[in-house]
């Protein structure tokens, strides 16, 4: 696959609103892109490598996602100063630490870091 220039995560809400608060304080900053006031948006993470937020009652709440960071416990940091709640950080040694968040309609976030470098 040594042609992928872009990878897209979507995850799907059913309250577009309350939701894009949430992404909202949780990237620390507002969409870069707006495809339809109210349906969609998205953020773009690292270069080619995009989240995006779509209103779709039907799959809210089925999304799991992950993103590395370099280091958690500054990231943690500045979700708690954003208003996410934060849960205790699991630590799997010499492998990964990581968070598992929940948006409003429950999909899964997991933020972690590589301890195996």
């Amino acid at each position: 696959m040594s042609d992928v220039e872009h990878v897209f995560a979507g995850i799907a809400v059913a309250d577009f609103h309350v939701a894009l608060a949430w992404y909202e304080r949780l990237f620390g900053r507002a969409p870069d892109v707006v495809v339809r006031d109210d349906e969609e948006v998205m953020w773009q993470l690292v270069p080619g490598g995009w989240v995006y937020v779509v209103h779709n009652a039907e799959r809210a709440g089925q999304g799991l996602l992950t993103i590395l960071v370099r280091d958690l416990q500054r990231h943690v940091e500045m979700l708690v100063e954003r208003g996410i709640a934060v849960p205790e950080i699991e630590t799997e040694p010499g492998l990964y630490r990581k968070i598992a968040l929940e948006d409003p309609d429950g999909n899964m976030l997991s933020i972690g870091e590589n301890l195996g470098k």
